[in-house]
């Protein structure tokens, strides 16, 4: 069991809602290390990004210990509306940190652009808390998936985090799903190259119309050791910092030596640019 000298104070959501045996698993390990408060989404919410509730009210409905197993609130929203709401409503005290997992899959690559595990956890960087995004590379449903040894993992690293890191800052940790022994260590990754084939199915309803679904079977890029993709598939746990910023300050500055900004003042009569460097955000 890890220390508590310090007191900690964990929101803990996820995407695949209230019921997942993810968020149970996560929920009991990280009591070991501090006080742990859920305000998650009241049923799967997966792929829904960072997707937030405006067009309708949200409600929360407080977690009965003895049936859920948890302490919290469950909020008929997304991922990133059960942030919002715990940090401004719910929680009487601020976090510590704010954990979004376990997922049941990994987010790896570009997925994460995708993942409402991970667009929770960002959405705790952006109100100014660090954060970590957990993920176990196993389906929802299997019958093997490793959650109580990734949350194990996930509290290492969410202690390493509190006492350790004073910067704002998200940490995207994917697991492999296999037996403690077989994990071959840790890795610091990159995002990797991750696409999908064949993504929309093409079918047609009992009256002839059309209709389609999105699938697609994952093509993942394993030329780069040092992406989270070939850290996942080769044994490794995972852990990628994000970071906000998504400026390509390579072509900022290519397009700063073309003119671009002159050639269109030229053209309408603008105010030319600063020509400035973008300045990078970095949160301190």
């Amino acid at each position: 069991m890890l220390s508590k000298a310090k007191a900690i104070r964990i929101l803990l959501t996820n995407d695949d809602g209230v019921n997942a045996a993810g968020l149970l698993a996560a929920f009991r390990q990280l009591s070991t290390i501090g006080e742990v408060l859920v305000v998650a989404p009241d049923r799967e919410r997966s792929a829904i990004g960072h997707g937030i509730t405006v067009h309708k009210p949200l409600r929360a409905f407080e977690l009965d210990p003895k049936i859920s197993g948890m302490r919290g609130w469950s909020v008929t929203g997304t991922p990133v509306d059960c942030v919002k709401i715990g940090l401004e409503s719910l929680l009487s005290d601020p976090p510590t940190i704010i954990v979004s997992g376990i997922n049941a899959g990994s987010n790896l690559g570009t997925d994460i652009l995708y993942s409402g595990t991970v667009s929770a956890a960002m959405e705790g960087v952006i109100e100014g808390y660090p954060a970590m995004a957990l993920s176990l590379d196993c389906k929802e449903g299997d019958t093997d998936c490793q959650y109580d040894l990734a949350a194990q993992i996930g509290a290492v690293l969410a202690q390493y985090l509190a006492d350790t890191i004073s910067q704002v800052t998200l940490l995207n940790v994917n697991i492999p799903n296999i037996p403690r022994e077989q994990i071959r260590g840790l890795k610091i990754t990159c995002l990797g190259k991750r696409r999908y084939r064949d993504t929309i199915e093409r079918r047609v309803d009992p009256r002839g119309r059309a209709y389609f679904w999105l699938a697609g079977q994952v093509v993942d890029s394993l030329d780069e050791e040092e992406s989270d993709v070939f850290a996942i598939r080769n044994g490794f746990v995972s852990v990628t910092p994000i970071h906000l910023n998504l400026t390509d300050s390579t072509m900022s500055n290519y397009l700063r030596k073309l003119n671009l900004e002159g050639l269109l003042s030229s053209i309408w009569g603008w105010v030319g640019g600063s020509g400035r460097e973008c300045a990078v955000d970095r949160p301190t």
